[in-house]
């Protein structure tokens, strides 16, 4: 009898092991345990590649040699065209990395670096209770394509969206400020971050209200500043083109999400034009119709009072992962080491879906796939986009916006 009643209560704590998200500490545990081991294998099992860690060197290299004019310096790759957070970022690992030359050691950073960035998303993801605990094995051992761009490829894209993270662990211990702070210093790394802005600029007004909120935008413009000086005062407009350039064209041959069309099209003013348009469409029907039943008893207009409790995780981490996602969705390209924009979020946004779990996995698993696919093909593009518009229509449809069976109606504007 006490066999069976121990044989039952252990099956009882397997399943809630693998299934109920509250104890999602457990694998969290063993799944940094287990990346530390991959991380060290992939670095000596396969062969690093060279891509833009060379440029990156030489571009820093110029600053080290006195040049601050951003119009004269340049790599292999091209011109510099990142702000000057990425300057002082790639100065340090070229001062440890002895001049860029020991990519080992810089591959190993990198390590340390993802490590670091599973803690913090790990964080994130224990706030929410919302993943089940196996799924995160999808987020950590199942992507070839992640792990290759943090420790084969050495790209600044994980720097800028650890920043990320980081300040979104601010945002939800209600530290503004400081998340603030975190988060300026990431799009100075990597503009791609803006892609959030929209989503925090409305949760920051929810939280903290307009005048607080302008106060916040003052702290994410004075990193910009203050890391600037340097450039901005041997030549400010060439610093401001070259590091803040939005109509910069992309190569059509590594283009992940536009195989689809001919290059002539990927190429026209017009089509790129029809992207924004769509992309700023997109954000206004989530925050019209969406976005504000996650605050329903917020007035939102101007000038709108702070709320006098701390958000919740969801209020937070839904708009600001799911703007991310539309931003990419209408991207003018998408390349390769992109994928880690999102890749870490997606977890999150699936589960906020109503989908089976099976059909989550799968998804994951075709764009997982459409990613590993290089060159990229019309099939695996249009399966992308595919991908993208079966997460939107299903964060659109989620039950997260009607907690209440649809009696939560969206405040009216001033």
């Amino acid at each position: 009898m006490a066999a069976s009643m121990w044989k039952i209560v252990s099956r009882k704590n397997l399943y809630r092991l693998v299934f109920d998200p509250k104890l999602a500490i457990f694998s969290m545990c063993a799944l940094l345990l287990a990346e530390l081991v991959v991380n060290i294998l992939v670095i000596k099992k396969i062969k690093y590649t060279e891509i833009d860690w060379k440029a990156y060197m030489q571009e820093v290299e110029g600053v080290v040699n006195g040049t601050y004019d951003y119009t004269k310096l340049k790599g292999d790759t091209g011109p510099l065209v990142y702000p000057a957070g990425f300057v002082y970022i790639y100065l340090a690992l070229y001062y440890i990395t002895s001049y860029g030359h020991n990519i080992r050691l810089g591959q190993y950073l990198f390590a340390g670096l993802y490590i670091l960035s599973l803690i913090v998303l790990f964080d994130i993801y224990r706030k929410t209770n919302k993943v089940p605990p196996y799924a995160f094995v999808f987020m950590c051992c199942a992507s070839y394509r992640i792990h290759s761009i943090y420790v084969l490829r050495l790209f600044n894209d994980p720097v800028a969206m650890f920043f990320m993270y980081l300040a979104v662990c601010c945002f939800l211990r209600d530290r503004w400020a400081i998340g603030c702070l975190i988060y300026s210093f990431g799009v100075s790394i990597k503009m791609n971050l803006l892609l959030f802005s929209p989503a925090l600029l409305m949760v920051m007004m929810v939280r903290l209200g307009t005048l607080s909120t302008i106060g916040h935008l003052a702290i994410c413009a004075a990193p910009q500043v203050v890391l600037a000086i340097p450039f901005l005062l041997e030549n400010p407009v060439g610093y401001i083109v070259r590091s803040f350039n939005f109509g910069r064209q992309f190569f059509y041959v590594w283009t992940v999400n536009w195989r689809l069309i001919p290059e002539d099209i990927f190429l026209n003013k017009y089509f790129q034009t029809a992207l924004l348009l769509a992309h700023v469409l997109t954000l206004l029907l989530f925050f019209m119709f969406k976005w504000r039943r996650l605050y329903p008893k917020v007035k939102f207009g101007i000038l709108m009072p702070g709320c006098n409790t701390n958000l919740s995780p969801n209020q937070i981490l839904l708009p600001l992962w799911t703007a991310n996602l539309i931003g990419m969705s209408f991207s003018r390209s998408l390349h390769y080491q992109f994928y880690v924009w999102y890749f870490h979020t997606l977890h999150y946004l699936l589960w906020s879906t109503s989908q089976s779990d099976i059909v989550k996995i799968l998804i994951l698993g075709v764009i997982e796939l459409c990613w590993n696919t290089y060159p990229s093909t019309m099939i695996s593009s249009s399966m992308l986009h595919l991908c993208h518009a079966f997460l939107l229509y299903t964060l659109w449809t989620s039950q997260e916006y009607t907690p209440t069976d649809k009696k939560v109606v969206a405040t009216k504007m001033d």
